[in-house]
């Protein structure tokens, strides 16, 4: 999941106000181009300033609000781009929420809250959709500082209901002064698959007291829905509620189901029906992901045509499909992940979709690598049957897609959203003498922090881990990576491997993945933190490279270490460019792929830049070199699980300053390891003990801030560090 890059939301705005002022804000300027508009100007979605004004509307009235704020997604998702598909499906479910609740007295969870914008649209944040110049003032998902209709910030999945339970609890504790009425959650049946999902329902019949959980089915995980309550669901479905076992029930919930989950008058019945019950209950919903895109003009005619409002003839906009129920339940869809052609039903396009501007534009970092390490892998499953790559969901935005997962067959496991039972499951396959490959981005792992302790690295399992968006990234404050150095390389017994090229990412995989018995496998667990937009932009253009240029020497094919440098030697010889290792000479050894690489032997100053922050060391070097006839030695250390001393070492001698780069949190993180190395071998020749300086991140959340903006308040570019390496001087 990921969310587009723009300013933070300024509390100031009209749409954020409250009370009495909430009521009577109206939205202005909203340009016509797209505007929800059928023949009249009566614009409702524009009228909507809280969840009051849904209540004040008449019953005929609701299917037209739908019908404005389907349209509204549609063109937001062209112009803008978003969880448009998972939205759509939640349209009428989410107005008759607010016909019959009283938020925020009411609470409502969302829960991944991805599929929040309608509830935003009706909370006063409505011209954040409707007007482009606001596109950026709203998040992607639910957030209490813009609202007090926001009752989280929810960025993963699964908790939804442990959370209400706790509202639900403060409530029952305090009594009537504790202003919370009715305790609302709202989960998909792909977030149902997270392990919390169900301890929050196993707490929730436990506890006892009102607590509604709406349970929005519509048959689609990110990807397609895995694991074995679905069946039992689908039978639900298919009974119209009354199928057993249902797993509900077995909970000890009460249950009751409403097929039309894109009817507003039928959810608005089902609703009403529950509001102010005594016990905890289960509405499910049966809606259709992605309702309303097959209204839309085809994808050639959107390449040229600008985003503008779609016709419907359907009166709801929601069309019939065919694209439900497959009988290859292990296939979402015959689509191919497209970002740009997503549609109704089991779509995994319409997950994410990206805006027209998009279309074209070669693969991010995240689907370039991703795609990569599948194609080494495949080759390798015909001779090694215990080799499988595990996603816990999420495949397509790393690369791993649809047609890699078909011709993977067994190879190829999707978990569900359950990264803690996907890595503990890897480190069973890894147990039996598999080669497990567990793949997901940084910021999701963190559900997995117990496992990759006990599980993973106490039982020195070989699981090999692809960590996607590490480091510093535009996203929002629950996808960011900038805290995966300091989790992984702090955890006794995991190799966290660092490549800063295509060629060495390559390595890596092989060396971590190579299979059980092999003389150089590493002993344990490896960590790969898959290159991010530095180092692919570097790859594509070489010039960003000035050092190197990329082109760097192989190690000999050789079993032996390098000789290496001496403190005595007065700086770092040739022979020291050391590490490296070819995809034609992966298995050189253990050592070998913890040794850091000199691409640059200098004097004065040494720069050593951690992964995505590689480029810029050879960019401040260059720098230094053109500016100031400093040639300052370049180190690539590879990976942050361990000091190469014998590199430290050889820098003692003529080398004043060591300088560390890193694309991540600096509290905790790798470089202040070299800060420590030197202070805790502090030798007597004062001259031999270099003044070290590091650069990373500052330990705090980020939301959407964009790439360059995070490196310029970090002091992470060539003019801040080459700045601060001369003022030292």
């Amino acid at each position: 999941m990921r969310s587009a890059s723009g300013n933070g939301f300024d509390s100031s705005d009209s749409f954020a106000v409250s009370g009495a002022a909430e009521r009577t804000a109206r939205l202005h300027d909203i340009p016509p181009s797209i505007t929800p508009s059928h023949g009249d100007d009566s614009h409702l979605l524009s009228r909507i300033a809280s969840p009051a004004d849904v209540k004040a509307l008449a019953p005929n009235e609701l299917a037209e609000l739908c019908r404005e704020i389907r349209t509204t997604l549609l063109a937001y998702g062209h112009q803008h781009g978003g969880h448009i598909g998972s939205n759509l499906g939640m349209v009428e479910a989410t107005v008759a929420l607010h016909r019959v609740f009283d938020s925020p007295r009411d609470r409502i969870v969302f829960d991944v809250s991805h599929q929040s914008y309608v509830h935003k649209m009706l909370t006063g944040r409505a011209a954040a959709y409707l007007d482009p110049d606001r596109f950026s003032e709203v998040t992607g998902f639910t957030n209490p500082d813009e609202s007090k209709h926001d009752q989280f910030v929810l960025g993963h999945t699964g908790t939804s209901i442990s959370l209400a339970c706790g509202l639900a609890k403060t409530r029952d504790m305090e009594g009537p002064n504790s202003g919370i009425g009715n305790v609302i959650a709202v989960i998909g049946d792909g977030s149902l698959s997270s392990g919390v999902a169900f301890e929050g329902l196993n707490n929730a019949a436990e506890q006892g007291g009102n607590l509604i959980i709406v349970f929005n089915d519509n048959e689609m995980s990110i990807a397609g829905d895995f694991g074995g309550m679905y069946g039992p669901l689908a039978r639900l479905r298919a009974s119209g509620g009354t199928a057993q076992p249902n797993l509900f029930n077995a909970f000890g919930l009460d249950y009751r189901y409403v097929e039309a989950g894109n009817d507003v008058s039928a959810l608005v019945a089902a609703f009403e029906e529950v509001r102010d019950i005594d016990h905890p209950v289960v509405v499910h919903i049966h809606t259709l992901k992605g309702a309303g895109y097959d209204g839309e003009e085809t994808h050639a005619d959107r390449q040229t045509a600008s985003a503008s409002p779609v016709s419907f003839d359907s009166p709801t906009g929601v069309h019939p499909t065919d694209n439900v129920n497959h009988s290859e339940p292990w296939h979402s869809d015959h689509c191919n992940l497209s970002d740009h052609e997503p549609h109704e039903g089991q779509c995994e396009a319409s997950h994410w979709q990206n805006p027209d501007a998009a279309i074209g534009k070669p693969d991010d970092p995240r689907k370039h690598y991703g795609k990569m390490a599948m194609a080494a892998l495949e080759p390798r499953f015909a001779a090694e049957p215990g080799l499988v790559v595990i996603s816990p969901a999420t495949p397509g935005s790393n690369g791993i897609t649809h047609e890699f997962r078909e011709r993977a067959g067994a190879h190829y496991v999707d978990t569900g959203i359950t990264e803690s039972h996907a890595v503990a499951y890897a480190a069973g396959i890894a147990r039996a003498g598999g080669t497990p490959v567990v793949a997901t981005t940084a910021s999701f792992f963190q559900r997995a922090y117990d496992q990759f302790f006990q599980e993973m690295s106490l039982n020195r399992s070989r699981v090999t881990v692809l960590n996607f968006l590490g480091g510093l990234s535009g996203s929002d404050n629950t996808h960011s990576g900038a805290y995966d150095v300091t989790m992984f390389s702090n955890i006794p017994g995991v190799t966290m491997l660092v490549p800063t090229s295509a060629r060495d990412y390559l390595a890596d995989l092989a060396w971590a993945t190579a299979p059980a018995g092999s003389a150089d496998a590493p002993a344990g667990p490896a960590v790969i933190r898959v290159p991010g937009e530095a180092i692919l932009a570097a790859e594509r253009d070489a010039t960003l490279l000035p050092v190197t240029g990329g082109q760097i020497a192989d190690r000999p094919q050789s079993a032996s270490l390098p000789v290496s440098a001496s403190s005595a030697s007065g700086g770092i010889s040739a022979a020291t460019v050391r590490g490296t290792v070819s995809v034609t000479a992966q298995h050189a050894g253990a050592r070998h792929m913890l040794d850091w690489r000199v691409n640059q032997t200098g004097s004065q100053v040494a720069i050593i830049g951690l992964g995505n922050a590689y480029p810029l060391a050879e960019q401040t070097a260059a720098a230094l070199s053109d500016d100031y006839g400093i040639t300052a030695t370049v180190i690539d250390p590879r990976q942050c699980t361990s000091l190469d001393s014998d590199v430290l070492e050889s820098l003692r001698d003529g080398h004043q300053q060591v300088i560390t780069l890193e694309d991540g949190q600096l509290e905790g993180g790798w470089g202040e390891k070299v800060t420590a190395y030197y202070a805790n071998h502090h030798v007597s020749d004062g001259s031999r003990n270099p003044h070290v300086l590091n650069f990373g991140a500052a330990k705090e959340f980020t939301d959407r801030v964009p790439l360059g903006e995070l490196n310029e308040r970090y002091g992470l570019t060539v003019e801040q560090v080459t700045e601060a390496i001369t003022r030292c001087f």
